[in-house]
């Protein structure tokens, strides 16, 4: 068996293109044009490129964006201020404080601070709370993505048994909630599963949908893929490579040369869920100016 490839970098010019008419409906409803503000701190090589990458799909949408930059050396207080200014501002749609953050800023604080109308990282407790409670307003950008991309290639996870293997507060907790609610696109049986659990392969190989979510090049084996399973791969890790000119390659979560052989269908990295989580923010940029905007 060799598997099928889903095509992140297609679906999310679909979700793109959908997110344009939006646009365009928006403002010839006479509306404000939506606003996606970041806010980089540091000097992080990928954190620059994750920006550089929204900043490029906003404007192909029609959706204005600005970054806003601060030095590595900027005080948990003076971060603070600036999410109190952009929480007032009537100009910004949503925004998002990019990740990692200096160690001299507690993340959890920074979050709190957000207004969670503006909260296009569906990160805040309120935001979290709602999605735990069936009613989401915005849900993390990566967890829409690999639900947009189960549902666009035609494996809705309803009813299927989904391992997640990750916990993390970004992807792997929302993701397992998103996908087990009740609802259209969703009503799995889910189990979350991570580094420290177990045989994790037992674990993994009664997923007939597999995501992972670890963080660690290289997890999941294909002796840890249940044939004819669907394997969605989140990891993005940077592995030293002297073949290329850039001395690096990227490296997913799962060995895909074996898993390969093994799945019915799987993301590639890159070119999978990266694409969808831009494109997802983008959507919830349009549905906080939507939710704004007057009736």
């Amino acid at each position: 068996m060799t598997a099928s490839i889903i095509d992140g970098d297609a679906i999310a010019a679909q979700v793109r293109a959908e997110v344009a008419r939006r646009v365009s409906a928006h403002l010839a409803a006479g509306r404000p044009q939506p606003q996606l503000t970041a806010v980089l701190v540091g000097d992080d090589p990928a954190s620059q490129v994750y920006v550089r990458n929204k900043t490029r799909a906003c404007a192909e949408v029609g959706i204005a964006t600005e970054t806003l930059t601060l030095p590595a050396s900027t005080s948990q207080a003076e971060l603070l201020a600036a999410i109190v200014r952009l929480n007032r501002s009537p100009a910004v749609s949503g925004f998002i404080v990019q990740l990692p953050l200096p160690p001299q800023i507690d993340e959890r604080a920074v979050t709190r601070a957000i207004d969670p109308a503006k909260d296009i990282d569906g990160l805040t407790p309120e935001n979290l709370g709602r999605l735990l409670a069936g009613e989401p307003r915005f849900v993390p950008a990566t967890p829409a993505g690999v639900q947009q991309l189960l549902l666009r290639s035609g494996h809705d996870p309803g009813g299927r048994r989904v391992v997640v293997v990750g916990r993390s507060t970004l992807v792997g907790k929302p993701l397992a909630v998103l996908l087990a609610n009740k609802a259209p696109g969703a009503n799995a049986t889910v189990t979350i599963a991570h580094t420290g659990t177990r045989d994790l392969g037992a674990v993994t190989r009664e997923a007939e949908i597999l995501i992972v979510a670890a963080g660690r090049p290289g997890t999941v084996t294909a002796a840890m893929v249940r044939p004819g399973a669907v394997v969605i791969d989140v990891g993005t890790s940077r592995v030293d490579d002297p073949s290329r000119k850039r001395g690096y390659r990227l490296a997913g979560d799962v060995d895909f040369a074996g898993v390969s052989q093994v799945a019915v269908a799987i993301t590639p990295v890159p070119g999978g869920v990266g694409p969808m989580t831009v494109a997802m923010l983008l959507v919830n940029t349009m549905q906080a100016a939507e939710l704004a905007a007057p009736a």
